[in-house]
Parts: C-alpha cells; sequence; structure tokens
C-alpha cells in the first residue's frame, strides 16, 4: 500500500503545471464591477496571499461566522446586494439556484445545475456555503474563474455581509505545486549559480528580488516571467524533488503554509487539476488519512463540463523521455552539488539515457496521438529493449543505494526510479480492460514521446471515491444539459442520485442574437466545401464590419481558411499561434474591425463584451476526432455494452461543446451579434435536432438577407444612442 501511495502521489503532483487549466476568463456574476483597490483599502479584511482575514495571520484565527441573513434578503429586488450595487439586477434564476444550494447543502444530497450565462451562478454558490457554515471546496476549471472569486467575488461579500468588520470569511486559494517557488532550490542556485543561456541570466535578477518581498511564492506575482520560462522549471516546487518535512528550508515553505491555510480555511478554492490529483492519492490509499487537501463536508464543481476529461488524466499513467531526462537531470545536479557524483552513477545514468532513448524509438512510428493496440506485439519483437530499461532504472537505483553517505535527495530519488519502473511495466504489460493505451508524439520533429494510459469509463471512479463518501457534490457550469437534461453528464461522471435543474440565462437571446445556418453549402466532407466557407465567410465579415472570431475544429482547417481569406478581407486578421493567447486577444480587443483566426481554447471561457465582438462564426459540428485514441476506445465500449455510441456519446459532447463556442458572442445585456455555423448537417440531419433543442432561444434564419437586415437595424440603433457621432 506505502509502495502504491508514493507511486501515485508523486505522478500526480509532478503533473500538475502552470499551464494545466488554460487561461480562461470566467464571466462575473455583479451587474457593475466590483469596487476597486482604493476602495478595498478602507476595509477591514486584509489580503495575505492566498488566505484572507481580517487580521495577520495566526496558527488559530478565530472562526468566521455564518452569514444571518437569508437568502431572499440578500438577492431580493430591495435586498441587500440591491442597497449595496443599486445598478445591480435581480436575477430570478440567480435566486433559484442559491435556494437549490442551500437545500443540497443541508440535506447532505448532490445537485446539477446548468446556470445560463449571466444567471451569476458564483454567488448563488458562495452565499449558501457561507451560511452553511460548513468547510465546503470549490473547484473552477480555470485559473482566471479562481482569481476572480477571490479577488472580487469574496471580497465583494465579505464587505456586504460584515460592513462594519464583525466577522470574516476564512478563504483559501490553491494552484498546484508548479506555480510555486521552491526555497531549497533558490538557494541552491543562488549559492552556485549555474544558467543554462543568456534567458535564464536576464530573468534571475527579477526572481531573486521578488524572492525577498514575496509572501506567496507564486509566480503569477512575476508578470514579466514568460510562461515557457526554463529557469523556472528549475526553481519550482514540483513534487517530484521536494523533501518534505526533511527540507532545511521547510519552515519557510510556501507550499507548507499554503496547506496551513486550507486546513484553517472554510472555503477553498482550487482547480479541477489540483482536485483530482487529489483524489487520485486518496484513492490509492483508499481514503487514508492522505492527499493535498483537507477533508471538506461538500465540494462545489464550476465549469463541471471539464470533469470527465481531467479526471480521466489523473486516474490513467504516463512515462515520456522527458520524465527520464529530468529525473538524470536531477540525480547529476544533487550528487554533484554534494561531491557525491561517482563515476559508477554516472555509468548508470548515461545507460539509463541510452537504454530510454532505444525503447521510446522503438516504439511503434506515428504523428500525434495513436492508440498502442500491439503491446504484446512489441514485446515479443522488442523485449529486449524494454527489458533493457527497466534494468537501467533498477541499476541507477541500485548505484543510489550504494552510496556511502545519503543526502535527503538521494531516498527521493529511489522512491522516483520505483515509481517510474512500476508505471512503466504497467503500461506495457497490464491487462485492464477499462484503459487504453496509446502513444502521444510532440514537438516540431516529434521528439518528445509519451506512453499513456487513460481510464476509458471514470464513472466507478468517480462513483466509489467521490459521490459515495462526499456529503454533498454540486456540479454546475452554463453547458451541461444536452435537449434539456443531463443524462450525459450523470453517465459519464457515474452520478446516480441527484436533484437537477435548469435555468434559463439572464440575457434576451431571441433579441441578442441571430443564428444563421447557410442551407446551400456542401457536406463538410466534401472537396468543395473548404472554398465555399470561406466565401461566406468573407461575405459575413461584409456585412458584420469585422469584429468576428472564426473558430475552427482543427488547426488545419484554421490554417486553410486563414490563408484564403488572408489579402481578401478588409480587415485585420489574427490567427491562433501567431502570439500568445493573452496577447492576442489583447490585440484583438483593442484593434477596429478585427477578425481572430482560433481553435479549440478560444472556444470557452473567452470573455470579450461589447461592440469588438459582434459575429461568432464556427466550420463545423465539433464532433471529436474519431481516431482519437481515447474517443475510439470509449466509442468501442458503449457499442460492445450494447449501447449507441454515436447518440450517447458523440453528439451530447459535441452539443456541449457547441453550446460554449457560441457562448463566446454574448457576455452581457447590451451585447448583439451574429452567430453562424457552416455545417448544415443541423438542419439536414435527425441528430441536427438534438442540437438546436439544446442551445438558447437564438432567433434563426437560412436567409443571408436576415442577417443583412439584423445588423442594418443594430446600426440605426447604435446611431440613435444619445452620444453617438453621426
Amino acid at each position: 500500500m506505502i509502495e502504491t501511495f508514493w507511486r501515485v502521489v508523486g505522478a500526480c503532483l509532478s503533473s500538475i503545471t502552470a499551464g494545466d487549466a488554460p487561461d480562461l476568463i470566467g464571466d462575473s456574476p455583479l451587474a457593475v464591477p466590483v469596487a476597486d483597490d482604493r476602495h478595498l483599502a478602507g476595509t477591514a479584511f486584509y489580503l495575505s496571499g492566498y488566505y484572507r482575514d481580517s487580521v495577520a495571520s495566526t496558527s488559530q484565527p478565530a472562526s468566521s461566522a455564518p452569514a444571518k441573513h437569508t437568502l431572499y434578503q440578500f438577492f431580493a429586488p430591495h435586498g441587500l446586494l440591491s442597497a449595496s450595487h443599486p445598478a445591480y439586477e435581480f436575477r430570478r434564476g440567480q435566486f433559484e439556484m442559491a435556494q437549490a444550494v442551500e437545500q443540497a447543502l443541508e440535506e447532505r444530497r448532490h445537485l446539477i445545475v446548468e446556470a445560463g450565462t449571466g444567471t451569476g451562478k458564483t454567488l448563488a454558490y458562495l452565499m449558501p456555503v457561507i451560511r452553511s457554515g460548513k468547510r465546503v471546496l470549490i473547484s473552477t476549471g480555470t485559473k482566471n474563474l479562481q482569481e476572480q472569486l477571490f479577488s472580487k467575488d469574496i471580497p465583494f461579500l465579505e464587505q456586504v455581509l460584515y460592513p462594519r468588520g464583525e466577522a470574516k470569511l476564512r478563504v483559501c486559494y490553491m494552484k498546484g505545486r508548479s506555480n510555486y517557488l521552491c526555497r531549497k532550490k533558490f538557494l541552491d542556485l543562488s549559492h552556485q549559480p549555474v544558467f543554462g543561456g543568456l534567458d535564464e541570466t536576464e530573468h534571475y535578477p527579477a526572481i531573486a528580488a521578488w524572492e525577498k518581498t514575496t509572501q506567496t511564492g507564486d509566480r503569477a506575482e512575476l508578470a514579466s516571467l514568460p510562461e515557457d520560462s526554463l529557469l523556472w522549471s528549475k526553481l519550482d516546487a514540483g513534487q517530484e524533488t521536494c523533501l518534505g518535512r526533511k527540507c532545511s528550508s521547510f519552515d519557510r515553505c510556501f507550499i507548507t503554509e499554503m496547506h496551513r491555510r486550507a486546513v484553517e480555511s472554510d472555503i477553498i478554492i482550487v482547480n479541477h487539476h489540483l482536485f483530482f490529483a487529489d483524489l487520485a492519492i486518496k484513492q490509492a490509499a483508499d481514503y487514508g488519512p492522505t492527499g493535498i487537501l483537507p477533508d471538506v463536508s461538500a465540494v462545489i464543481f464550476d465549469e463541471a463540463h471539464e470533469l470527465e476529461n481531467i479526471a480521466g488524466r489523473y486516474f490513467g499513467k504516463t512515462v515520456s523521455n522527458l520524465r527520464i531526462q529530468d529525473l538524470i537531470r536531477d540525480v547529476e545536479r544533487s550528487l554533484r552539488q554534494n561531491h557525491l557524483l561517482s563515476a559508477p552513477v554516472q555509468g548508470a545514468t548515461r545507460s539509463l539515457h541510452e537504454r530510454s532513448q532505444l525503447f521510446f524509438s522503438a516504439l511503434p512510428p506515428g504523428d500525434g496521438k495513436f492508440a498502442f493496440e500491439t503491446r504484446r506485439e512489441f514485446l515479443e519483437e522488442k523485449g529486449s529493449e524494454f527489458l533493457a530499461f527497466v534494468r537501467a532504472l533498477v541499476r541507477l537505483g541500485a548505484e543510489l543505494e550504494n552510496l556511502p553517505q545519503k543526502p535527503e535527495e538521494v531516498f527521493h530519488f529511489l522512491r522516483r526510479i520505483e515509481e517510474l519502473r512500476l508505471e512503466l511495466v504497467f503500461l506495457m504489460e497490464s491487462e485492464d480492460r477499462n484503459m487504453v493505451f496509446w502513444i502521444e508524439r510532440r514537438g516540431s520533429i516529434r521528439q518528445n514521446v509519451f506512453l499513456q494510459a487513460t481510464p476509458i469509463d471514470v464513472a466507478p471512479i468517480l462513483k466509489t471515491y467521490l459521490f459515495e463518501r462526499m456529503e454533498s457534490v454540486v456540479l454546475t457550469s452554463a453547458t451541461l444539459a444536452v435537449g434539456g437534461g443531463f443524462e450525459y453528464i450523470r453517465r459519464r461522471l457515474g452520478l446516480e442520485h441527484a436533484r437537477e435543474l435548469v435555468l434559463s440565462s439572464h440575457y434576451d437571446y431571441e433579441n441578442q442574437a441571430l443564428l444563421y445556418v447557410p442551407p446551400d453549402l456542401p457536406h463538410p466532407a466534401s472537396p468543395g466545401f473548404s472554398q465555399k466557407a470561406a466565401d461566406r465567410i468573407a461575405r459575413l465579415l461584409k456585412i458584420t464590419r469585422g469584429r468576428a472570431f472564426c473558430l475552427f475544429t482543427s488547426e488545419r482547417q484554421m490554417q486553410e481558411a486563414y490563408r484564403r481569406l488572408e489579402g481578401v478581407v478588409p480587415f485585420p486578421l489574427f490567427v491562433q499561434g501567431e502570439a500568445p493567447k493573452g496577447a492576442l486577444l489583447e490585440k484583438f480587443r483593442l484593434t477596429e474591425n478585427a477578425v481572430l483566426f482560433a481553435t479549440a481554447s478560444f472556444w470557452q471561457g473567452v470573455d470579450v463584451q461589447g461592440e469588438q465582438l459582434s459575429c461568432v462564426i464556427i466550420d463545423r459540428l465539433p464532433f471529436a476526432v474519431p481516431s482519437d485514441p481515447v474517443v475510439s476506445a470509449r466509442v468501442r465500449a458503449i457499442a460492445e455494452d450494447g449501447g449507441n455510441p454515436f447518440f450517447e456519446y458523440q453528439v451530447p459532447s459535441a452539443v456541449i461543446i457547441l453550446k460554449q463556442g457560441f457562448g463566446r458572442l454574448i457576455r452581457s445585456l447590451d451585447d448583439r451579434g451574429l452567430l453562424c455555423l457552416l455545417d448544415n448537417r443541423i438542419l439536414k440531419m435527425t441528430y441536427g435536432r438534438v442540437f438546436l433543442n439544446s442551445l438558447p432561444n437564438y432567433r434563426k434564419t437560412i436567409d443571408l438577407t436576415e442577417v443583412e437586415e439584423f445588423f442594418a437595424r443594430e446600426e440605426r440603433r447604435r446611431r440613435s444612442r444619445p452620444g453617438v457621432s453621426l
């Protein structure tokens, strides 16, 4: 059990990186902006990094008090919230959701809520959580939503509920370990500064100055540090090099402080990656006294439509040539610093490097992701490469065991070596029927190779280790229902007993948005589709005067459309990949009449309010790539079980993605614009009705003339507003 526990701890925590959750932007629940920092500076509460309290941190802070106001007194048209923000509008859906969440917490039941964009769902679950007096964990799909909860919504509620500082909210904000600085690594580098290039030399002074003042150690405070900084990867607090209590910097460790704050908090804000890393550890230890996160009474998953894919990642296994390279680098660096890098150890690391290279290069050829269905045949033909790789790991472990002196790091390396050995043997020899085994090659020349196993069905795992063990679980998102129901999400996640609630959006979609589907375009798989689709995009952009997102289901299709329209469309064109996502989005916001071509990461979470985004064009229905090994295995499993994978899995998952993509357009009550789906299968095929019945009540048309009339009306409306120059 101990061996299994440590193997899963290392695998889970080492895989949580700064880039785990995409940097997406959640919609704010407030109708007006939250008070700015100048206003908050005069209030009673104070922010200490990732812990909010009204006094400086102590080991035993006073308990926070549940809010004395009822939900009605808070959310009613003339209630506390209205008095705090006169421009705030009463949202019936928000009040109904708050009531449902409160009932679920009181009765220890599970709840699924689809809350349309503009409902204000974060306040709708925060108020019941505060009133409950229970310790509750809130898990988000994105870091930006974490930031919104911690830096905007919680301060707002604390000021409204306790304006005289008579009570306080104890809230902790946790990220994956690689977001934080390791003080021991930093001190080691300071004493022996060895940099890998000019960039690292330039970044070091900024990190050194920041280290002296930071209270959190969170790299997000270093705005000037590039996301892909190689220097940071040498200094982060990743689990694979953590010594725990035996570390010389343990008492000043940012991870230690984060864990202590979490134990003292009533509300703990994390992201889905951290939550499922913790759950995987608890599963391995059969829910013993282990894990990253403290015990809680309930968990609320915001952006819950992402849970299946993220959970699958953390209950799976991965061994890559990069993990081997990192192990070798860490061993040699540590032993060199401790003057213990002997010839036998160097021979073992050299052998491991060579044997791992031979093994990974011998794996079946292929680009991108593909199933590894020939493991048995591979072992028959290339078994010697596999055994030599395993023996090289064992040899390195033996050489470390034989060291006359063993710094604490050596015991950590021994554990990492055993984890890698066990995972490698599992990946090559396991007959687990609920696992799909696959290979992925990444990089410009596909030099990075990942051997992976992913659960085909996470439902039994989540049923046993989440829903049956937690008092109350609340799932919420703007996109959970398919055809008005939750059968799909319940089946995929193993949630058998839960109350359900579908809330309409606060927005007037029928008047704010027009959905156009051209009936005359050919089938998306036909040779002429790309050119005709590009021609139609050009016509639409002329009508909308640019101001559009063109979203595609693959990078190849995006690049093809961009090439066809570059120089044809008289508006500034941006394409995903030419700049980091945040920078690209900012360029779009600041450039008049801009058009952005993008793929998956811009389909959800991106928030551009106002006329700058007046059109969202989607090239085709976003069905998952059937050749994806995980998708293919899930389709096959449903069919073998007697089900219909197309209607039970492929259509519902595409419905949720389409709802996310269209959700980029209307982000406020003032937004107006066009939604266009160039794939008319939604009109011609029987399954198209499932998509249409799942979308908000947009006004729909197949007539391009109606699109022109819609924008003509909007232009007249815009010009009639006071202060608009004609």
